[in-house]
């Protein structure tokens, strides 16, 4: 049954339709393009063939996207003595400063030891400092210091001067639809991960 309920021609002339106007203009989806598609995310368990070419693999594609936009980056906040490895700690203390460092390696998805690494690196660069908590002494808060608050005023709209180049020509429904559906792709993977963590829990 194709995916849905939806008619198999339906499907196909969807597919066709948005791998075309991906591309060039004048580019037409060819049938094996259509079929690649929708073997792998029309019609669940259907995909026999060994090969899973990386043009229509959604990891791979988000992957190379997230290390192109990685290395535009750090050519912008590189000059300003960040890394990128800085960036994204910076990021969440310009949201909410005074946070933990197992708070910062959650927000951002960090084992411990890396998240420790940077926010000594950050401390040394004078961006941040830590502090007691006054209600349980054993935690430390890492708090920005005037020059790691300064610092966004500078850095912010080079990173929007960034994601601005990137989508250039998209049309802000297209952003807000890739955004959406990114949305979703993490949520699966965040439930599905769950699955297998609670499997593992089950069988131990």
């Amino acid at each position: 049954m194709p995916r849905d309920g939806q008619p198999l021609i339906g499907q196909s002339r969807a597919v066709k339709f948005w791998v075309s106007y991906a591309g060039e203009r004048n580019l037409k989806a060819s049938d094996q393009e259509v079929e690649d598609l929708l073997s792998i995310y029309g019609r669940r368990g259907r995909w026999k063939s060994e090969d899973f070419p990386l043009d229509v693999s959604v990891g791979y594609q988000v992957r190379t996207t997230h290390r192109a936009l990685q290395r535009y980056l750090h050519t912008v906040i590189e000059p300003h003595g960040v890394t990128l490895g800085m960036w994204y700690f910076l990021r969440v203390l310009w949201h909410e400063d005074g946070v933990t460092q197992s708070d910062l390696s959650r927000r951002i998805g960090t084992m411990e030891p890396t998240t420790l690494n940077a926010i000594s690196s950050m401390e040394r660069e004078g961006l941040v400092r830590r502090v007691r908590d006054k209600v349980d002494r054993r935690r430390q808060l890492i708090y920005l210091t005037p020059k790691g608050r300064a610092l966004k005023a500078k850095l912010v709209p080079l990173a929007v001067e960034v994601v601005q180049a990137a989508t250039s020509g998209v049309p802000p429904w297209e952003i807000a639809m890739l955004l959406h559906v990114l949305k979703k792709i993490q949520g699966n993977v965040d439930a599905k991960l769950e699955q297998l963590q609670a499997s593992d829990v089950d069988e131990h």
